[in-house]
């Protein structure tokens, strides 16, 4: 069978009648039926069951009709791959990203990305409820909480990088508070709770934020423990302003805190300990083919987040920014 046989049966299925099919492959009807019989001679299987109202496919046509649509779309594919090769990518990418990452670690390197492809067009939505990707006509997001319930069926999740929540202080507060020795000492200090909307699910009004879910980076071992402090905020940036100005403890991703590790204004306090649950995935829609330009950007941010640089070096926006300045989280 060659790809003009594969079209042939799936007019057929498709419309019903032979002169339909002719239609729509701009084909004499004559032609078709010739065709359709010397394909059925050579399989030696009857795929259309003919009547004077309708041509309707036997089990063995149904058979040839699904594989039939299978092969054409990888045909189609291949060449629409091929043709992408020929020419700079061009058009528009659409992607969400939450508010802290997507200014501090994102836009710098969707910047970078734009200006190797410069026919590409990027648009990036900050926000902190992630949209329903398809329906609103993203390409994908990137995004930092697991994705739960009907949603994670739905979409494709690839992760981008590791990430991890840690344990920091200001030296000041250390030295007039004391540096806790224990998990269990953390109830004795006054912890900056960020009380954000920290999961796709829609769910934060049944969030324990004062009970933090540790492991142990050893042996991997889950540790809970419950805080408590006098400062709470929905704010994370808030959270860490205090935190800077010596107000209490607080558990906070490494990315978002990278500037303030590398200049000594935090320090992590428990090092052992850690939140392993802030992994930073790239989520789109599902498509059976993905665009050559899609797949440039998710190439492109693997290769910039593969050694995890929040952990070595302040993110460009920071370098680059005003004295003080900080991006919200």
């Amino acid at each position: 069978m060659d790809r003009s046989d594969l079209e042939l049966v799936l007019a057929v299925r498709d419309h019903g009648s032979l002169s339909a099919a002719a239609l729509s492959l701009d084909l004499a009807p004559p032609v078709v039926t010739k065709r359709l019989a010397a394909l059925e001679a050579r399989l030696g299987q009857r795929l259309f069951q003919r009547t004077t109202r309708r041509v309707s496919p036997t089990p063995e046509g149904e058979t040839v009709c699904a594989r039939a649509a299978v092969l054409l779309q990888g045909f189609n594919e291949l060449e629409a791959e091929l043709q992408e090769r020929q020419t700079e990518p061009a058009g528009l990418i659409r992607i969400a990203a939450t508010f802290g990452f997507g200014r501090l670690w994102l836009g710098p390197a969707l910047a970078s990305f734009q200006a190797r492809y410069p026919r590409l067009q990027v648009q990036l939505l900050l926000t902190e409820q992630l949209p329903d990707l398809a329906l609103e006509g993203f390409d994908g997001a990137v995004w930092l909480w697991p994705v739960q319930g009907r949603q994670a069926a739905q979409w494709v999740s690839r992760r981008l990088a590791r990430n991890q929540r840690v344990l920091v202080a200001s030296p000041h507060y250390l030295k007039q508070h004391g540096t806790p020795a224990s998990l269990e000492a953390l109830q004795e200090h006054a912890c900056l709770i960020a009380r954000e909307n920290g999961n796709a699910s829609g769910d934060a009004a049944r969030q324990r934020f004062d009970v933090w879910q540790l492991h142990k980076e050893r042996d991997r071992t889950p540790v809970r423990v419950r805080v408590q402090g006098p400062l709470s905020s929905n704010s994370g940036e808030l959270v860490r302003d205090w935190c800077v100005q010596g107000r209490g403890i607080m558990l906070r991703s490494l990315w978002d805190i990278s500037p303030q590790l590398a200049s000594g204004q935090l320090v992590r306090v428990l090092p052992a300990y850690s939140m392993p649950d802030a992994d930073i995935h790239w989520l789109a829609p599902y498509r059976a083919s993905v665009p050559r330009r899609i797949r440039l950007l998710i190439d492109f941010l693997l290769e910039q987040f593969k050694n995890d640089p929040w952990k070595t070096t302040p993110p460009a926006a920071s370098r680059a920014g005003p004295r003080g300045s900080r991006p919200a989280p």
